[in-house]
């Protein structure tokens, strides 16, 4: 059976973004659905996968990386407003057996995201 893992890494500080809230959305044509939230651990992970087992299907799902609340515990320096706040990714699960990782690197003015393993 497939899954769906993430985690954050705070490329500024050169560490795991630790306490970083993540929601997760499922697309389904005009209706977007809260899947779940979880929050970071010290190795900038989730404790366990997002979607796994019977919970993991194919369809259009949003990663939401809370990043403005964990910039601004690390950096009392930064302006206001953020530059950066709440990080959307958007992605497609097309094959249920598959792992299907979405990292992200983040830092006060840019982030970026690949497909891991």
């Amino acid at each position: 059976m497939g899954r769906l893992t993430t985690h954050v890494l705070d490329t500024a500080r050169g560490k795991p973004a630790k306490d970083l809230t993540i929601e997760l959305w499922k697309h389904d044509g005009e209706n977007v659905n809260f899947v779940k939230r979880v929050q970071t651990n010290d190795d900038g992970r989730a404790n366990s996968p997002l979607l796994e087992d019977t919970e993991f299907t194919i369809g259009q799902y949003e990663l939401r990386f809370m990043a403005g609340d964990y910039l601004k515990s690390q950096d009392h320096n930064l302006p206001d407003p953020l530059f950066l706040d709440i990080i959307p990714i958007r992605f497609g699960i097309a094959d249920k057996d598959a792992h299907y990782h979405v990292p992200l690197l983040i830092s006060p003015f840019g982030y970026s995201t690949y497909r891991g393993s």
